[in-house]
């Protein structure tokens, strides 16, 4: 028998969650050939010739892994490599995520995205699902790519960024851009509800929109709060699952600030009794106490109406900025806050000291309060500046891991060591989630099994996106594979240094095709669009 790709003598972790077990895996074109346990004699092929061969001996060989929640819709059009999530066994990530997508892109949609793709020097442009994965295609990317639809794309596409209900006829062209994207091939609908335009929407909108989808698709929210209106913000995704009958996922679960920090039992509670009446809710998380988004996400969500110039526009206005500071120091009496927030990326060159760097720093460097500290720093960047926020508890992120409907989300795109997307300072996730999660929280905390927290990585999040043929190591699957050292598998990205490699993988097969050999990245670009 004659394969391309022989792995030899590896611990084979499937992907379902059963025990691991010593085999030889037969890889030929994209597909696994076979897979020869040690144990059952009659199985075992002799005279296998390979074009290559892996010896696996004491290594842990694993289905690639699957990042449940990416950000990579632009970046790799920009970047195609990847290599910040090659790196870490990423090979399928679930894009489209908190509202925002590659499409559908029309009108003030269209508009908003336009600094995005300047910024990242894309040159392309589109309107659809269709024309994107064309474009993608053709590029060819690293890793396997699944999208969802974004509910900001569609609202912003056809109502824009006012803060109004949909009419009759908005909601029906809202419900036919869903169905457009659905039959291109995303997997199901997301929502960013604390972002523009997804703030302005009710819950009656999304569920009239999520009666769109069917029973194997999926919605994903990136909740109302996950702080103070926590418990609220999962009785609604609950809701929105139970009333349109489809899977529901709460994107990166948490409980945000410590206030909020007991919460954690009511929420957890709130989900397994939804479960347990037959309402399908899943999560994710990434495996760090701290988050990352937009700073002037500090800001008062009506400052958002309009879109970023009417927003540009009242923080330029003095009366108006000082109705908006009022607002901040009403909800933020704590003077540690400041020293909690990180910048992490501006656009102009007279600002990059910032970054990495807290506003509590800033501020003192500039001799500012640093509520106007925010004011310049979003006005210098005209609002194009992200923050790392740390407002998380670790014990809480523990019992969020360890949940068996919890699956891994990095919360990132996909970056390179070097290019275009080698920028700013980055939350270390983007470069560290996996790893860490197995390196950290698995084999040094005992959180877990090894066969458990690869089945969270793999064979789950395939089954709960409808992701076919992938996320296990069985004949017939595609060969998506991760070859790694289970006593030295670790993250090295920090907040201060994050484009760093992690420890421990030597080996990222995508579709049959090396990515990581020895270690090295091999510049293929085997990855997929795969469609719903």
């Amino acid at each position: 028998m004659k394969v391309d790709l022989l792995v030899k003598n590896g611990i084979v972790y499937d992907g379902t969650g059963g025990e691991p077990f010593q085999a030889d895996i037969g890889i030929a074109g994209d597909k696994i050939a076979f897979i020869n346990k040690v144990s059952d004699i009659r199985c075992q092929v002799s005279g296998t010739k390979a074009e290559k061969t892996i010896d696996a001996k004491g290594m842990a060989v694993t289905p690639g892994f699957i990042d449940t929640h990416a950000h990579s819709d632009f970046t790799l059009l920009a970047d195609p490599r990847a290599e910040g999530k090659i790196s870490q066994g990423v090979t399928t990530e679930i894009s489209g995520n908190c509202g925002l997508s590659a499409a559908p892109l029309y009108k003030d949609a269209f508009e908003h995205r336009e600094k995005d793709l300047k910024e990242l020097g894309i040159k392309e442009r589109w309107s659809t699902f269709e024309e994107y994965f064309r474009i993608l295609t053709r590029k060819g990317i690293a890793l396997n790519f699944v999208t969802l639809t974004g509910h900001g794309n569609i609202r912003a596409s056809v109502i824009g960024y006012k803060d109004k209900k949909p009419d009759a006829k908005e909601l029906r062209k809202m419900q036919s851009l869903l169905s457009q994207a659905l039959d291109a091939g995303a997997t199901g609908l997301s929502t960013g509800l604390i972002y523009p335009p997804g703030i302005y929407s009710d819950t009656e909108e999304l569920i009239e929109l999520c009666r769109c989808l069917n029973s194997s698709l999926i919605y994903t929210s990136h909740m109302r709060s996950e702080g103070k209106n926590l418990i609220e913000s999962i009785k609604e995704i609950i809701r929105i699952g139970k009333e349109a009958k489809i899977k529901v996922h709460i994107s990166h679960i948490k409980t945000a600030g410590k206030e909020n920090w007991h919460k954690i039992g009511e929420a957890i509670s709130l989900i397994e009794n939804a479960r347990g009446k037959g309402v399908k809710v899943t999560c994710d998380r990434y495996p760090y106490t701290a988050s990352s988004t937009d700073l002037d996400t500090i800001l008062p969500s009506w400052t958002y109406d309009g879109g970023a110039e009417q927003e540009l526009r009242r923080l330029k206005s003095s009366n108006i900025r000082e109705k908006i500071r009022k607002e901040i120091l009403q909800r933020i009496y704590d003077e540690d806050y400041w020293e909690s927030v990180r910048v992490s990326s501006v656009i102009s060159q007279k600002n990059k000291w910032m970054e990495g760097k807290t506003l509590s720093y800033i501020s003192k460097k500039m001799k500012k309060s640093p509520v106007d500290t925010l004011f310049k720093i979003l006005i210098d960047e005209k609002l194009r500046a992200g923050a790392i926020f740390s407002s998380m508890n670790e014990d809480n992120l523990k019992k969020f891991l360890s949940l068996p409907y919890t699956m891994i989300g990095s919360d990132s795109s996909a970056r390179s060591f070097s290019g275009p997307t080698r920028t700013g300072k980055p939350h270390p996730r983007t470069f560290g989630s996996f790893p860490r999660f197995l390196g950290k929280y698995v084999r040094d905390n005992g959180m877990m099994s090894m066969n458990e927290a690869i089945h969270k990585m793999t064979m789950l999040p395939a089954k709960t996106f409808g992701i076919r043929g992938r996320g296990i190591i069985r004949k017939g699957a595609f060969a998506d594979i991760v070859i790694f050292d289970a006593k030295k598998i670790i993250d090295k990205a920090t907040f201060n240094r994050p484009f760093l490699k992690p420890d421990g993988i030597y080996y990222v097969v995508v579709n049959g095709r090396p990515a990581v050999w020895e270690g090295k990245f091999t510049g293929q670009t085997a990855g997929r669009v795969l469609r719903q």
